[in-house]
């Protein structure tokens, strides 16, 4: 099957439950201080990659870590990932400045995103 291809993950969002502790530890790891920093999300890029703070797993109810594959086309690849097996969690939806994310389970239950810029 050939299918639209991704641009990696780039992205993974961590849910948290303490913010200001999760912040200290993440910035003391990534050796950075953070490009983004609200109540509701505290974000990096480091290493080219953007790690991404959650409190409570936000409006998504994570419950564990989410990594984001990059795609130039998120409905597409949301439909490919569907009729081969997967389940869609959160259809795509735009989070804010042209970014698209939604996020669907594989066979075995993991939570998988995907993410569009436009």
């Amino acid at each position: 099957m050939t299918g639209s291809p991704t641009q990696g993950i780039k992205t993974v969002l961590h849910p948290v439950s303490d913010l200001a502790a999760a912040k200290a530890v993440y910035t003391a790891l990534l050796g950075v201080p953070p490009q983004s920093d609200e109540s509701y999300y505290v974000g990096y890029e480091a290493g080219g990659q953007h790690i991404g703070l959650v409190p409570t797993g936000g409006p998504q109810d994570m419950s564990s870590p989410v990594a984001y594959w990059h795609v130039p086309d998120i409905a597409a690849k949301l439909a490919e990932v569907a009729a081969a097996g997967a389940t869609v969690k959160e259809p795509a939806r735009d989070v804010g400045g042209g970014r698209l994310v939604a996020t669907f389970t594989d066979p075995d239950g993991n939570v998988l995103g995907l993410l569009q810029d436009r």
